[in-house]
């Protein structure tokens, strides 16, 4: 694990196929970390950008080559509190689920539905120390609000801010059937990797904010193609552009000191009296719970 000690706190961006990088950075290393739950996705690489430390990971690897119900969203979210991460700004391809929604659109939603089967994997905790994150807003409000204002700014095309994303599992998009019940239930968009997340950065004290790039009608529509992942890659070259323009914008607003309530998260979530705690388990989960050790 990387010592991280007295250095300053980090962002991330945890970005699909083209956010590897953006204009302007300054590379200083890449990292490949062993995690007690294995590895992540791809190396991480630290960058140096408008005076802060901006760490990358691509969450399907490099050449997209990990299917969403295969990524080890634990192991992704471990490194990164390893490497002294505390902001995340997630870039995510997602389908529309309403009308006002087009293709190349931005959405930043602001809750989550979980159609997920893997919940067990989606929690640091477990094995001696029991832990219930507060999860009623689970987007950072203030990382949304400053991505909402920062893309009206730049952003050409339309910005929505809030929204439910409905997280499903994958790999196959929706039938009909599926796609029409989550339109009609009144849910935004949909995707099949936010939701993890989201509640590993709760669990871990990272504030996290997330960034939907349309890129389809998903199937609800029967007036328009149903999605393939032919229609997504033409939207996705054109969204990463986008999301790195807004990235690039917003880093310099995100302050210095993690000060926020998202930072502190734990304060009331442990249950298990420090005092029960294996040996094992504090190891395991030093980055989680270091400030309790």
């Amino acid at each position: 694990m990387k010592n991280i000690g007295n250095e300053e706190p980090a962002i991330a961006i945890i970005g699909g196929s083209g956010i590897y990088d953006i204009e302007g950075t300054e590379r200083i290393d890449n990292y490949k970390i062993k995690t007690p739950y294995g590895d992540p996705s791809d190396e991480i690489t630290e960058c140096r950008f408008e005076e802060r430390r901006v760490f990358f990971l691509p969450r399907h690897g490099k050449g997209h080559t990990i299917l969403p119900h295969e990524l080890n969203h634990r192991a992704n979210f471990w490194a990164l509190k390893s490497l002294g991460v505390r902001w995340i700004i997630a870039v995510t391809a997602v389908g529309s689920l309403q009308e006002q929604y087009a293709p190349r659109d931005i959405v930043l939603p602001d809750q989550f539905f979980d159609r997920t089967s893997n919940r067990k994997e989606h929690t640091f905790f477990g094995e001696g120390i029991c832990a219930h994150v507060a999860f009623g807003d689970p987007i950072s409000e203030r990382l949304r609000i400053l991505l909402h204002e920062t893309a009206n700014q730049i952003h050409q095309g339309k910005v929505h801010d809030g929204g439910t994303y409905v997280n499903m599992d994958g790999p196959a998009f929706s039938t009909r059937a599926e796609s029409l019940s989550n339109q009609r239930l009144g849910f935004d968009v949909i995707g099949m990797t936010n939701l993890p997340e989201a509640k590993l950065a709760r669990e871990a004290e990272m504030a996290l904010a997330t960034l939907s790039m349309v890129t389809d009608y998903d199937c609800w529509k029967i007036e328009e193609d149903p999605v393939t992942a032919e229609t997504v890659i033409g939207h996705l070259k054109a969204n990463a552009e986008a999301a790195k323009k807004i990235i690039a914008a917003v880093i310099p607003r995100i302050p210095m000191e993690p000060n926020w309530p998202e930072h502190t998260a734990l304060s009331t979530a442990i249950l298990t009296d420090s005092s029960m705690w294996s040996e094992k388990t504090k190891l395991k989960l030093e980055p989680i719970i270091g400030r309790f050790l």
